[in-house]
């Protein structure tokens, strides 16, 4: 295990995480992050040059269709249902003085 993490950085970490670390909980939470940080060093010395960056592990392409109106401008239909209207607009009582 190259990467050693000592008891202060693991201070940090559970004052930002906001956590009360025991003794025991603190001295595993030591092996845990050091273990993380082993196999990160161990991705690092992978070569992915050659090797396409993805956003996705599955082949998915773009589903969204394009955005046609289809049930055309039914203003007048709507505005016939208003109780009142003035110039194409729904008249509704003052709300806010």
């Amino acid at each position: 295990m190259a990467n050693v993490i000592d008891d202060a950085t693991i201070e940090y970490v559970g004052i930002l995480a906001k956590l009360e670390l025991s003794g025991e909980e603190k001295e595993q939470a030591k092996k845990d992050m050091g273990k993380m940080l082993d196999y990160i060093d161990s991705l690092n010395e992978l070569d992915t040059s050659g090797v396409e960056p993805m956003t996705n592990v599955f082949p998915v392409k773009n589903v969204f269709r394009e955005d046609v109106v289809t049930n055309g401008d039914t203003r007048d239909l709507t505005i016939a249902n208003a109780p009142e209207e003035k110039d194409g607009q729904f008249v509704v009582p003052k709300t806010v003085d």
